[in-house]
C-alpha cells in the first residue's frame, strides 16, 4: 500500500513539474520605431510574433514586424528625410529568461529578412546640377538585438534592428540611406505562462 501512494505520489510530482509551463504563445506588441539616422524622426510599429518554449527559460519564435518610418538619406553629409513607408520584417528569433519568478528580464537574437520602404524621391546636388533619385523598396538580409522584461502576460522590450545601408552611386554623389531602427514596444503574450 506504501508503494502505490509512494507510487501515485511520484507520478502526481512529475507531471506537476512537466505542467509547470504552456510551451505555445503569441505575442502582439505596439510601439516606437525610431530610425538611427540623424535628423529622422520616429514612427510606430506592430509585430506578432508566435513562439514555442523549449523549456520555462528558451523561447523560440518567428517576429513579423511593420514598422511605419521615414527614410532618412545622406548626399554630401546633408541629411534628408525620404517619403514615410512601412518596413516589414520576418525574423527567426531565440529568447532568454532568467529567474523564476513571476517578473522575469530577457534577452533574444533574431535574424531575417527585412523589406525596406521606398523613400520616394529626393533631390541632390550631383556635381553642380540637381537631380531628382528614386530610391526604390528593397529586400535585404538584417538581424536583431533585444532587452525587456516580462512580468506575467505583458512584455516591455527594447530591440535594435541592424538592416543595411542602401547606397546609390550617382556620378559624382554618393547617396546613403540608413536603414537600422531601434523598436521600443509595449506586449503582451496570448497563451503561454505557467499553470
Amino acid at each position: 500500500m506504501k508503494r502505490y501512494f509512494l507510487s501515485v505520489f511520484m507520478l502526481a510530482a512529475l507531471s506537476a513539474s512537466a505542467q509547470s509551463f504552456k510551451p505555445f504563445k503569441v505575442n502582439l506588441s505596439l510601439g516606437m520605431a525610431k530610425p538611427l539616422a540623424s535628423g529622422v524622426s520616429g514612427g510606430v510599429l506592430f509585430a506578432i510574433e508566435p513562439k514555442y518554449g523549449l523549456n520555462d527559460h528558451v523561447d523560440l519564435g518567428l517576429r513579423m514586424e511593420w514598422a511605419v518610418v521615414a527614410r532618412g538619406v545622406v548626399s554630401n553629409n546633408n541629411t534628408v528625410t525620404g517619403d514615410v513607408g512601412a518596413f516589414g520584417s520576418y525574423l527567426l528569433t531565440g529568447n532568454y529568461l532568467f529567474g523564476s519568478s513571476n517578473t522575469r528580464p530577457f534577452i533574444g537574437l533574431g535574424a531575417g529578412v527585412y523589406s525596406v520602404a521606398s523613400a520616394g524621391t529626393i533631390t541632390v546636388i550631383d556635381g553642380q546640377s540637381p537631380k531628382d533619385v528614386n530610391l526604390a523598396a528593397e529586400t535585404k538580409f538584417g538581424g536583431m538585438i533585444r532587452a525587456g522584461l516580462k512580468t506575467g502576460h505583458f512584455v516591455i522590450a527594447a530591440e535594435y534592428n541592424a538592416v543595411p545601408t542602401t547606397t546609390n552611386k550617382l556620378t559624382n554623389t554618393t547617396i546613403d540611406s540608413k536603414n537600422a531602427y531601434l523598436g521600443i514596444k509595449l506586449g503582451f503574450d496570448i497563451g503561454g505562462g505557467r499553470l
